[in-house]
């Protein structure tokens, strides 16, 4: 089993690794060098005793600032991936100015998500077709199960699941946003994408009554300090998307967690809003890059990855 991340080699068919670990590899899209984080869990080979295995995929998108390397640290998706048996990847966005190092204060890489959040002289990517770029060299180079394909992501990488699903619906089962603005109307999702949204009460970035984020430095970032849409309103505009009732069918609330629950009892497309009591703007149940005063505070209260891929694997195409 390979350990640590191996030197970056192109996505390509003469290399693509197919032993099992972690593999830093990059994809050119549109004529920019993309990199990503690939990590192919211990048990696959590619096949099993009665032909070929289909894999499932689970695309983790890192939030504003951060990394692919900061998101595997923060989340435990690797970690994930090697316990249950599926492959996961996490690309990274472009940065402010591609060509020199990223930094979350001075280069910071942010996902196209729909917002129009852009840096003065800073190239408006289109990361929805990298994405779908990516999701097709994956299913060409590996087992990839084309109906249990999953993204999930961060803030900036929440709101990116959104837009990617909306214009991508084929290519999700279901996505999995955490603490971050469904900035653009879904329109209808055919064929329908089911969703679960996690977030926390006491979050400064992605305030629930929504606003501009609460910088700890009081600075002004005039791209990273846009006012976001109340959550709730991004809760129904997926709602909607999936035409949907817009109350929900089921409210439970257990030991500072409250679960909303939208669609019809049973059916096999559904839409989930979990509020978590007291967290900030952290990965729940995993680790911060950035101190509390700046994020507000962490909760074991759930386990995002945990509840994400519970939900997951409930859905399939």
């Amino acid at each position: 089993m390979a350990t640590g991340c191996t030197a970056a080699q192109s996505l390509t068919a003469d290399h693509a690794p197919q032993q099992s670990g972690r593999h830093s590899l990059s994809l050119t899209v549109d004529g920019l060098e993309r990199s990503i984080v690939l990590q192919l869990p211990k048990q696959y080979d590619g096949t099993d005793a009665s032909g070929v295995r289909l894999w499932p995929l689970v695309v983790v998108l890192h939030g504003g600032g951060g990394s692919a390397k900061s998101t595997l640290w923060e989340t435990g998706w690797a970690d994930k991936a090697e316990q249950a048996g599926f492959i996961a990847v996490f690309p990274n966005a472009a940065a402010r100015n591609p060509q020199r190092r990223s930094s979350f204060a001075l280069n910071p890489q942010l996902w196209n998500d729909g917002s129009e959040r852009f840096y003065e002289g800073q190239a408006a990517v289109d990361d929805v077709r990298f994405l779908d770029a990516l999701i097709t060299q994956l299913s060409r180079l590996y087992q990839v199960d084309p109906g249990r394909i999953y993204l999930t992501g961060f803030s900036n990488g929440a709101s990116m699941s959104f837009l990617a699903a909306a214009r991508l619906p084929h290519r999700f089962a279901a996505i999995a946003p955490v603490a971050g603005a469904c900035w653009i109307e879904p329109g209808r999702l055919r064929p329908p994408v089911s969703m679960l949204y996690i977030t926390g009460t006491d979050d400064p970035l992605n305030l629930i009554e929504g606003g501009a984020p609460r910088l700890a430095t009081g600075k002004a970032d005039a791209v990273r300090s846009k006012p976001k849409p109340p959550v709730r309103e991004s809760i129904l505009k997926w709602v909607r998307a999936l035409g949907m009732p817009e109350q929900p069918y089921s409210v439970t609330r257990d030991d500072g967690v409250s679960t909303e629950r939208y669609g019809q009892k049973n059916s096999a497309v559904e839409v989930r809003y979990v509020a978590v009591e007291g967290l900030g703007h952290t990965w729940a149940g995993g680790r911060s890059i950035l101190p509390q005063f700046m994020v507000g505070a962490t909760s074991d209260k759930i386990n995002a990855t945990d509840l994400i891929w519970e939900f997951f694997q409930l859905h399939s195409r």
